[in-house]
């Protein structure tokens, strides 16, 4: 058995090595580590003798496709905001946009790990949206949630971090099988008792393997995981450009948001949305 240590990027034997995991944490009784996705949203115990520390090279290629998978999903993102900036233009008097500006929807993002939040506000940099991002454990976030809307009143809000199926679960349908799923719940409660109008207040919770029914039932917009599976660390971030860009006159179809995310249908689900994007006019000489 490798010597395995805090910090330390490993894989399970018992699941044929699927995914590439960072251990957070030794239990006191030396034989199990508590285990954190590299670029899952997934918490996971194992015993140490079923963890193998893969190579350099397999770490680099693990990466490497998460990095691939992100950038293709950004050139999507991009491809299609020009389509539509072109549409818009197009229809504007004389077939002139260069007066106009855009005012996309803004984003409170709650997030259970700061290494996943700070990788969540630098995409929302590059892909041009206003997000305050808050790092908040999983089981507090209901308790913060109303001070935070109350200071940034955004259009959209991520309730997201950490989850997962606890081993030897009582069944999918009970919520005592999920690590964070029933915070999620209380969160989402807590945001539609503030604002209950699913336009006025676009939300996304979950994480990996999250209680997807429990999570839509309490007010979500969009949840995981229909098919407990894995999501993507992007995926929040992902879903909530594709509102934020949306004109306000128009209503998202649940599958053009599943479309744009990296997991797919079994990862992620919803219902449909108004968006949430404004064109103004003029744009200011000042700017």
């Amino acid at each position: 058995m490798a010597d395995i240590k805090i910090g330390d990027v490993v894989t399970r034997l018992s699941y044929n090595r699927d995914v590439f995991f960072k251990v957070v944490e030794i239990h006191p009784d030396g034989k199990h580590a508590a285990l954190k996705g590299l670029n899952v949203r997934v918490l996971a115990d194992a015993p140490l003798e079923d963890l193998v520390l893969p190579s350099s090279a397999e770490i680099r290629e693990y990466k490497r496709e998460y990095i691939k998978k992100s950038n293709e999903s950004m050139e999507r993102i991009f491809y299609r905001r020009e389509l539509e900036r072109q549409q818009r233009f197009s229809r504007a008097e004389g077939g002139d946009g260069n007066g106009f500006f855009d005012v996309p929807g803004t984003v409170l993002h709650l997030d259970g790990d700061e290494e996943y939040l700070e990788l969540c506000m630098t995409t929302y940099r590059q892909l041009g949206i206003e997000a305050h991002g808050v790092c908040i454990p999983e089981k507090d976030q209901h308790k913060k949630l109303a001070q935070l809307l109350m200071e940034y009143n955004p259009d959209i809000l991520v309730i997201t971090g950490h989850d997962g199926l606890i081993k030897n679960h009582r069944g999918f349908s009970d919520l005592a099988s999920y690590r964070n799923s029933k915070h999620f719940i209380e969160t989402v409660k807590a945001a539609r008792r503030f604002e209950p109008s699913l336009d006025d207040l676009v939300i996304f919770a979950g994480a990996c393997q999250s209680h997807y029914e429990g999570i839509l039932r309490a007010g979500a917009n969009f949840a995981s995981s229909p098919h407990r599976v894995f999501i993507h660390a992007l995926d929040p971030v992902f879903i909530i450009e594709k509102v934020a860009y949306t004109p306000i006159n128009k209503i998202i179809s649940a599958k053009d948001v599943i479309d744009a995310t990296i997991t797919g249908i079994k990862g992620i689900g919803g219902v449909e949305t108004r968006g949430k994007f404004r064109e103004g006019l003029p744009r200011s000489p000042y700017e």
